[in-house]
């Protein structure tokens, strides 16, 4: 099992980005909570990671923070609950603000963000209210990302790329453009344009 990498980040392109450990390249899949913290490429990275293997594949996903893998690694635990969605959760909602929505019931919101449906947010706040009753408790400063590190930088097409990056989060292309057109993009990076139309599509 792979639980840290410590390396230097090649390139970023959510909802993947490429880290060169001691000359071996791994490409890692990440929430959108994670590419927000990290530093620009050429930049060294810490990654905490789970290595989720399937019949077809492998899959290496990582996190700034522990308490995202260990949101992830509750998520993966339901039913229905894949790799993909739990990673398309963690980057519409924050690990501290879907726990509250567990601990309160709020369905409304989880049905916001992308591949959950009545259904499943249901799902989820029955069998993991008393899985995350303690999740504030746990673990203290759970917020806390990547701690001097520079903010990331615009890259040459923003928008598209961040189209691109919510129609692999799992919304359909159409939602996904206009969740972009939606917001003011000019002089943001594609990061930022996601982060806002997260926001937005969660805010509504």
């Amino acid at each position: 099992m792979i639980g840290r990498l410590k390396g230097i980040l090649l390139t970023k392109q959510p909802p993947t980005l490429l880290l060169d450990v001691n000359g071996v390249g791994y490409e890692v899949d990440a929430p959108m909570s994670t590419f927000y913290q990290l530093p620009d490429v050429k930049q060294e990275v810490i990654l905490h990671t789970h290595l989720v293997v399937r019949e077809d594949a492998q899959q290496l996903c990582g996190f700034a923070t522990e308490a995202e893998r260990r949101m992830f690694r509750s998520l993966i635990k339901i039913n229905g609950v894949g790799a993909r969605l739990a990673l398309s959760i963690l980057s519409g909602i924050s690990a501290d603000d879907f726990a509250r929505c567990i601990q309160d019931n709020d369905t409304a919101t989880l049905v916001k963000l992308p591949g959950v449906g009545k259904k499943t947010a249901e799902r989820l706040v029955i069998e993991m209210r008393d899985k995350l009753k303690d999740w504030h408790t746990a673990i203290p400063g759970s917020s806390q990302g990547f701690e001097g590190m520079i903010e990331v930088g615009h890259t040459i097409d923003p928008v598209e790329e961040a189209v691109s990056a919510l129609i692999a989060l799992g919304y359909k292309p159409p939602q996904a453009s206009r969740m972009v057109t939606q917001i003011d993009s000019r002089d943001l990076s594609s990061e930022e344009i996601i982060r806002d139309a997260l926001k937005a599509s969660i805010t509504k």
